[in-house]
Formats: C-alpha cells, sequence, structure tokens
C-alpha cells in the first residue's frame, strides 16, 4: 500500500518509492517533479550517472541524442559514455570503432514486439524481404543490447544496461559487430538501453553488414527498438535503413502526460512523439503492407492508463490509423517494484480505446496480467 506525499492518498497503485500518485504528477507537476527528481537522482548516482542531462551554459554540446547534454569541464554526458576532459569531448562509447554493448543471436520467430506482422515471424514481404512464407525458423535476428540510454526509466524492464554504461563495457568496433550477421543471420535489432545515444555506431554497424549481405545476395533487415530521442538526422538515416531492408522501427511510446514522462523518465517526451511523427509521416505509406513503424506502450499499473492510451491512440492515428499498436503488461522493475503486473481489466480498457482511433491494436505478453 502506497501513500502520495503530496496529497495523502493511500492505494496499492500508488508506488512508495515513487512517492507521488498519478493525479499529483497530472495536477501539481511542479511539487510532484521535485519528489521524482530526487528518486531519479538517487538510482542514477549508485551508476555514477548525472541526476539530469547537464545544462552547464559553458559546457560542450554533445549533440548525439536529443537530450544535448551540455558537458562542463570534468563531467559527463547523461549516457554516462562522454566526458568533457580538458574543454574538448571524449567519448567512451557511441564512436564507429567502440561501441558499448552486449549481442547474442536471437532464433527466429522470436519474441519481438512486432512479431506479429513482421517478416521473421510471419513471412511478410516474401520473397523480397523474407526467406520463407512463414516464420523464418533456422534463421536468427542479430540481437544489440545497447549499454547506455537517453531516458531513465524507473521501471526499465532492461535496467541492467546500467552495469554496461558504468563500466564503460564491454567494447566492440561496428567493424566486428557487423561480421557477426553471417549468413544465418536475416535480421539486425538495435536495443538496449537505447540505440539513440550511440548511432554513429549503430549506423555504420548497419551500411558494413548490408553491403556485405548485398555482395552475397542476402536478405538482411535493419530494426530498432527504441525511445525516439534521436536527433532528427540519425532518425531519418535510421528509416532509410530499415525501408530499404524492409525492416521496421519500433517506438516505445511511454507516456501521452509530457509530466508523467518526466516523473518516470526522467525527460519530457516531446522529442520522441516529433520523431515518431516525422517517420510516420515520410515513410509509412510507402510501405503500408509491410509496416516500417510501430509503437508499444507498457501499461504500468495505477500509472500508464486509459487516458494515456487514449491521448498515445488519438496521435497515432492523425498520422495513420494503420499503424501497428501493441499494449504491453508491465512486470515490476528497477525502482518501482511495489506495483502490480497489469491487470486484465486495464488491458481490456486500453485496447477498447486505442481501437477507436486505430486499426492495428493487439495485447502482448499476455501471460504476464493479472
Amino acid at each position: 500500500m502506497g501513500r502520495c506525499r503530496i496529497c495523502g492518498d493511500q492505494s496499492p497503485l500508488i508506488s512508495s518509492q515513487l512517492g507521488v500518485c498519478l493525479q499529483c504528477i497530472r495536477d501539481k507537476s511542479e511539487e510532484a517533479l521535485k519528489i521524482t527528481d530526487k528518486v531519479h537522482a538517487e538510482s542514477r548516482g549508485v551508476f555514477g550517472l548525472p541526476p539530469k542531462p547537464p545544462r552547464d551554459p559553458d559546457g560542450i554540446s554533445c549533440g548525439v541524442c536529443s537530450n544535448d547534454c551540455k558537458i562542463g569541464e570534468g563531467e559527463k554526458g547523461f549516457c554516462g559514455l562522454v566526458f568533457n576532459r580538458g574543454g574538448r569531448l571524449v567519448r567512451m562509447g557511441g564512436t564507429t570503432e567502440k561501441g558499448i554493448l552486449q549481442w547474442y543471436y536471437d532464433p527466429l520467430p522470436t519474441n519481438c514486439v512486432a512479431w506479429w506482422f513482421c517478416p521473421g515471424c510471419t513471412g511478410a514481404g516474401y520473397p523480397k524481404y523474407a526467406y520463407k512464407r512463414g516464420a523464418e525458423t533456422g534463421y536468427a535476428n542479430l540481437a544489440i543490447f545497447y549499454g547506455a540510454c537517453s531516458l531513465d526509466c524507473l521501471y526499465c524492464q532492461n535496467w541492467h544496461y546500467r552495469n554496461l554504461a558504468a563500466k564503460l563495457g564491454p567494447v566492440m568496433s561496428a567493424e566486428s559487430l557487423a561480421a557477426k550477421a553471417d549468413s544465418h543471420v536475416s535480421c539486425i535489432c538495435y536495443f538496449g538501453g537505447d540505440p539513440s545515444v550511440q548511432m554513429p555506431h549503430a549506423l555504420k554497424t548497419s551500411r558494413m553488414a548490408l553491403e556485405r549481405a548485398g555482395d552475397e545476395g542476402r536478405i538482411l533487415r535493419i530494426c530498432w527498438e527504441t525511445n525516439g530521442y534521436w536527433k532528427k538526422e540519425s532518425a531519418l538515416k535510421a528509416a532509410d535503413l530499415s525501408y530499404i531492408s524492409g525492416g521496421n522501427i519500433k517506438f516505445d511510446l511511454k507516456t501521452w502526460n509530457e509530466n508523467l514522462n518526466t516523473a518516470l523518465c526522467g525527460v519530457s517526451n516531446v522529442p520522441t512523439l516529433e520523431r515518431f511523427k516525422m517517420i510516420g509521416e515520410k515513410y509509412f505509406k510507402k510501405r503500408s503492407d509491410l509496416p516500417i513503424l510501430t509503437a508499444s506502450t507498457l501499461l504500468v499499473q495505477g500509472y500508464v492508463d486509459v487516458e494515456e492510451v487514449e491521448g498515445l491512440a488519438r496521435f497515432i492515428a492523425e498520422i495513420d490509423s494503420e499503424i501497428p499498436y501493441t499494449l504491453l503488461a508491465f512486470y515490476p522493475q528497477y525502482v518501482i517494484t511495489d506495483l502490480p503486473t497489469t491487470s486484465r481489466d486495464l488491458a481490456y480498457q486500453c485496447r477498447d480505446v486505442a481501437e477507436k482511433y486505430l486499426e492495428n491494436v493487439r495485447i502482448g505478453n499476455i501471460h504476464l496480467l493479472s
């Protein structure tokens, strides 16, 4: 049973670790965000990460992701990979020579959020983008788990990426990573953490792997699972790679309310929504039969509710009502461990409201619903 430190309400759907309820985040945002900012600072401090994206007026602009950190002398960027040493930026990861990451082969079909329409799991796009009419059994996805992020989600399902950022390793060059996309790999998916803070590495890896696959007459799709905190130029380059290869971009749309996004994830959701809209308007109609863009939202019980999903669904529909949308069940992780898993009632209510606006809505990981 959690208690809100502002209004005093008690409920099993209020996280004691977060310290504030959903209504106070929406209605009393300034007071609420002071509380949640402290939670972010404490949790990030354990890994030696800055509490917020640095904004030193005399600092150097990093420019890789949408946080656009202004890093002062002796400081590091929000992601933990970029340092200001002696008045110059030193990048310990995210360059073409140094990616902070782990990788593995994930046999197809996999549990990708786009499983219900992607070529690797369904054969969509055969024969141009898929080897088989159905699931590509016998092939694998090269899963690339980047060890840094541009957000700080207190319910992060992959929170252990912070260990990689803190240790600045393992390190792998783009060339070495691209070589892992051998003949049994039919797709590459970048996730983490998030690829947004290591885009020079990811883009170089993709181009090298695609060039080799093209020379050998192989199919190789480039996919992204991202919070969308890309800079505009990187977002367009990523989308181009997915478009030409038959891949897709999976945006994790956390919330609709900006204050809620800041409370749960440490930063605004505005850049995410802007990049999603840009890619949707530029690319979706070009290949709507094999969706290049999809969205998902984790239904954090007590916080990401029907109102949030309705706002997001309406936003997606204004771009294109055929964009696939997946609702995912929450499981307590990282800092927010005192909330229940997503209820079946909430998932169905969110699905029903999303379907008022969108034509392709699914509930994922149903086995977690309570």
